[in-house]
């Protein structure tokens, strides 16, 4: 058993760094190839050489990250095969479709139409390219779009059912999966958190060059487009993420109650603004969950049910299966040690299935079947050990959550603040306080980063120990691979990816340094 969690710690390990490793790439991917076609656009319409000096400056960046971001996504879905074989069995008819059609639909797009957008300028009409720079950035959204809706089925299984003669899951409503709120959430908020960080890193290094004193009239331009796409980013990513709060609720309480450091639910309950949390608490003790916390009244319940009087469920009240509707009535939820002993049943009756088939007994496979499907929704508890096992790390969770929500509330100011400040320019570069704003911008580049990153590892965190919610935990899900292997491979991609990432940022750098001393307000002929 300790040599099994070991292979599945270091498989989570693996998997979590490439993981961050490729959303290093990805967002900036998702938000320059919007900020690029905006700027394109901008130049089709005024035929203004400096709009087409501008563009091709950003795109060149744009070429560097996207070429390293493919990199890691391949190996990130090919991971799926060696380390979590089991998973990949048990609902590949599911999971594999939208990855299949992410890959033979979007990237193809992808793949076509960037040849376009970097070799094209003088081989076809100004129209047909705008058009490719325009599918390029719609392409990568698309490819993000089949990548997170498969990512929210396992956050939330919809549109399946459970075949007992093949022991998987199969599809039976494509809509539903697509459809779901989580997966439409999921969608929009991740994608436009990409374009809030597209445009702080056009903010923050046109502030560089800002203090460089090179090619001002180019980083107005720059700093015009990245803040406003970077606003709208921010202010629907917030809004997206309010609807994610809603289904998370629904869906994954155990996660909102890690994300709150809750574990004693009340009515109206307070949301914790920012909080120490005692790492000493366990479920079920009398010790306080805080060392130090600051609450703001109904905060909580507003945000997951859009009430403020409604009953949210802590971690204690969610494994006993205590819950309240919104007048106080006592609602009595399946608690976890029920859960897992109905899960058990279910094994064993698949196992009753199986001996059936064997003996060619349809009668009895038909009537286990409807006793299968009853509680099949609680399969994946009769692998835990305990209730406890299925409560995540509530630390990791409450701080990446709380550290996203403050870094996303900064950044809503402080691009509020650049766009306000960029249309007031007048003298701008000669007030006393002016490089203070460039070096606060040129921080805010690793900030959105961190920003980014907390949200998904609350994304992922929070669901643990599940693969899939309810149905399958990570013990069960990994491949039959030694650990050793797992081990050797992490530390090659742990290597290959530093390497990556260095070489990227030191071609950025260089990019970056070598081109803003050229002249942007022409091209080269």
């Amino acid at each position: 058993m300790e040599d099994l969690m070991n292979v599945v710690d270091w498989s989570r390990a693996q998997f979590a760094l490439t993981a961050i490793y490729h959303w290093l790439f990805v967002p900036l991917t998702l938000g320059l190839g919007i900020i690029i076609a905006i700027m394109e656009t901008i130049y089709y319409r005024t035929k203004s050489e400096k709009w087409l000096a501008t563009t091709k400056f950003w795109m060149l960046l744009f070429g560097i990250n996207f070429a390293i971001g493919v990199a890691t996504g391949i190996i990130l879905e090919f991971e799926f095969g060696t380390n979590w074989s089991n998973y990949s069995w048990f609902v590949g008819d599911i999971f594999g479709a939208p990855l299949a059609i992410e890959g033979i639909l979007a990237f193809f797009m992808e793949s076509t139409f960037i040849a376009v957008m970097f070799f094209g300028w003088k081989k076809v009409s100004p129209k047909f390219h705008l058009v490719s720079t325009w599918l390029t950035a719609i392409g990568a959204s698309i490819s993000a779009l089949w990548i997170l809706v498969a990512n929210a089925w396992m956050q939330c299984p919809v549109g399946m059912e459970f075949n007992p003669d093949t022991m998987r899951n199969e599809m039976v409503d494509f809509v539903a999966i697509v459809t779901s709120p989580m997966a439409v959430n999921k969608f929009f908020h991740t994608v436009l958190s990409g374009w809030t960080l597209a445009g702080v890193f056009v903010v923050g290094v046109s502030s560089w060059m800002l203090l460089k004193k090179r090619n001002i009239p180019h980083c107005y331009r720059s700093i015009k487009v990245g803040g406003w796409v970077g606003f709208a980013g921010i202010v629907l990513t917030l809004a997206t993420g309010d609807g994610s709060a809603v289904t998370v609720a629904e869906h994954q309480p155990m996660k909102l109650a890690a994300m709150e450091g809750l574990y004693d639910g009340n009515h109206g309950q307070e949301i914790t603004a920012i909080g120490i949390i005692n790492p000493d608490k366990k479920p079920g003790d009398n010790l306080d969950p805080f060392l130090f916390d600051i609450s703001l009244p109904y905060g909580l319940s507003i945000l997951s049910n859009h009430d403020m009087n409604a009953f949210v469920p802590g971690i204690n009240d969610i494994i006993a299966g205590r819950s309240f509707t919104p007048d106080g009535t006592p609602v009595n939820t399946v608690s976890y040690a029920e859960r897992m002993e109905r899960g058990k049943a279910v094994r064993a009756l698949l196992t009753e299935y199986d001996q059936a088939k064997k003996d060619g007994d349809i009668a009895k496979m038909d009537s286990l079947k409807d006793s299968i499907n009853k509680d099949f929704k609680y399969f994946g508890y009769a692998y835990l050990n305990s209730p406890e096992d299925a409560v995540p790390h509530v630390g990791l969770t409450f701080y990446s959550f709380h550290i996203m929500v403050i870094l996303g509330s900064y950044l809503l100011v402080f691009l509020m603040l650049i766009l306000f400040i960029i249309y007031k320019k007048q003298g701008f570069e000669a007030k006393p306080w002016a490089n203070k704003l460039h070096y606060l911008a040129i921080a805010s580049i690793p900030l959105v980063y961190i920003c980014s990153i907390c949200g998904w590892i609350t994304a992922e965190v929070g669901r643990q120990p599940w693969t899939i919610q309810d149905l399958m935990p990570n013990s069960i899900a990994i491949s039959a691979i030694s650990l050793g292997s797992v081990q050797t491979t992490f530390f090659i991609f742990a290597t290959l990816f530093t390497a990556l990432l260095i070489a990227e940022l030191c071609i950025m750098f260089k990019q970056i340094s070598k081109k803003s001393k050229e002249n942007l307000e022409t091209v080269k002929k």
